[in-house]
């Protein structure tokens, strides 16, 4: 503590020339308005507000994640991503059906040279145009473009179909990003769409093109429902919006019912991994979760190719 020479008057402690009456609440120390900082209760000195800042635990959620997973930046970035790829495509195509002009009605795009590039096709396949021309010598996954089950992840066939899964991740992610932090909500996106890629490879058209987010958005649908769940909460909203979405796969042409299936499966297997951890060893347990599930998905892949060979 210090005083200054008249009247005994305190000081603060950081500036000593400057008389003061209050005192820090943790330390007792006076301090000056310009130290002062607000506490819960009255004011404390900067160096308490410090030390209080290293030793408070920070908050985390449910399943163990950081609260930065409100501000959703993980949902705005794979929305951004995807605009973006759709954007290569249109410019890609250098014509306007890639936005509309293809299935249902006309209203879904035709395929782009960014399509036949990235887009899932299992076995090797020669596409041709009306005429019987060559457009594209496409190997496909079982002659080595494993990357063909990523990349489609973010493909579109046009503006309506990026609409529609942009608005669904919209809705879904932001929640389950809140809950689950940024993290483990982009593992959890990642490994169902791999797993809505694998179900195609096995299930699906063998030489047609499949793209979309639609693996990764059912995913979250199937997690939703275990996270609600685990937190004891109605899944009312959710299961009826979901059934709507299997039933129009089934019964719209066109539509990959393996992706979606597939992704469903491995979003709500791995979101039970991440939702039903046990607290004291909770990191470990859902970073092997994801990891077994993405080995699994792997060995499948290659089993696959190598029954096809």
């Amino acid at each position: 503590m210090t005083q200054s020479p008249l009247g005994g008057v305190l000081t603060c402690y950081r500036h000593p020339a400057r008389p003061t009456y209050v005192r820090c609440n943790r330390c007792s120390r006076p301090i000056c308005p310009d130290c002062m900082r607000d506490a819960a209760v009255g004011h404390q000195c900067p160096e308490c507000i410090s030390e209080g800042k290293r030793t408070t635990r920070p908050v985390r959620t449910a399943f163990g994640a950081s609260t930065t997973g409100r501000n959703g930046y993980v949902t705005i970035s794979l929305i951004a991503v995807n605009v973006m790829v759709a954007l290569g495509s249109l410019l890609a195509a250098g014509r306007g059906d890639a936005l509309a002009g293809g299935g249902m009605g006309g209203l879904l795009g035709q395929p782009t040279p960014l399509h036949l590039w990235g887009a899932l096709v299992p076995l090797h396949t020669r596409f041709t145009d009306a005429n019987g021309n060559l457009i594209a010598d496409v190997g496909g996954v079982a002659s080595g473009e494993y990357y063909r089950l990523f990349t489609s992840m973010f493909l579109h066939f046009g503006l309506l179909h990026l609409l529609m899964n942009m608005w669904a991740l919209w809705v879904l992610g932001r929640s389950l990003e809140a809950v689950l932090g940024p993290v483990r909500f982009l593992a959890l996106y990642l490994v169902a769409g791999f797993g809505g890629s694998v179900a195609v490879y096995y299930f699906g058209s063998q030489h047609g093109l499949a793209a979309g987010a639609s693996g990764a958005i059912f995913g979250l649908f199937g997690a939703l429902v275990v996270v609600l769940r685990r937190l004891g909460r109605s899944v009312a909203s959710v299961l009826p919006i979901l059934l709507i979405n299997l039933v129009f796969t089934l019964a719209v042409p066109g539509i990959s019912i393996a992706a979606h299936f597939g992704g469903l499966v491995t979003g709500a297997v791995a979101a039970a991994g991440l939702a039903y951890a046990p607290r004291s060893v909770r990191t470990a347990v859902q970073s092997l979760v994801v990891v077994g599930i993405t080995v699994l998905l792997v060995v499948l892949t290659f089993a696959r190719t190598a029954a096809l060979a």
